[in-house]
């Protein structure tokens, strides 16, 4: 049996990347790439029951977090965009297990997979075209109370790719 603590954070909690090399950032753009054709495949033959399983206690179901993550990388960009436009901008956090409650949780999965893979074509393509100098531009993150070096995003956000992918994997183990 799984503990709380698996079962919530499957592939481990974030721990930043102290000093990331060319290589490794060039593998967390790959993971940000292969991610909305990952999930899609995680959940092609999910029925509507399977998507409404809470893999934990207190959890979300498989489909709010297909949503969520739309939600949460759709916010990833815009904080990206701000970053390379503006000088260290105030990002906008947001309560994301209130946005997991909203009406739009309850549509098919595949509007949510759609903009991911328009979202992540578009993130990618900015990524790839980033100078190493831009990955030191920042944001403020008033929730975290720090700034957040691009990096540092590009750090998280290939982390949450993998950590909601794997929740999916466990679902399907844990259930089917």
């Amino acid at each position: 049996m799984e503990s709380q603590e698996q079962l919530s954070y499957p592939v481990g909690k974030f721990v930043p990347t102290s000093s990331p090399s060319i290589d490794t950032l060039t593998q967390w753009r790959q993971i940000i790439a292969d991610f909305p054709a990952r999930l899609r495949a995680e959940t092609s033959d999910l029925t509507t029951e399977a998507l409404a399983f809470r893999y934990r206690p207190g959890g979300w179901t498989i489909q709010q977090v297909v949503h969520h993550c739309a939600d949460s990388h759709m916010n990833a960009l815009v904080r990206f965009k701000l970053a390379l436009t503006e000088e260290h901008p105030t990002i906008n956090p947001y309560k994301e297990a209130a946005w997991a409650e909203m009406d739009d949780y309850q549509l098919p999965i595949e509007i949510s997979l759609a903009i991911l893979e328009g979202l992540h074509h578009r993130w990618v393509t900015l990524l790839e075209h980033m100078h190493t100098e831009q990955y030191q531009r920042s944001f403020f993150h008033p929730q975290h109370g720090i700034p957040f070096s691009l990096t540092l995003a590009l750090d998280n956000y290939q982390w949450h790719c993998r950590h909601h992918l794997a929740h999916v994997q466990q679902a399907k183990q844990l259930k089917f």
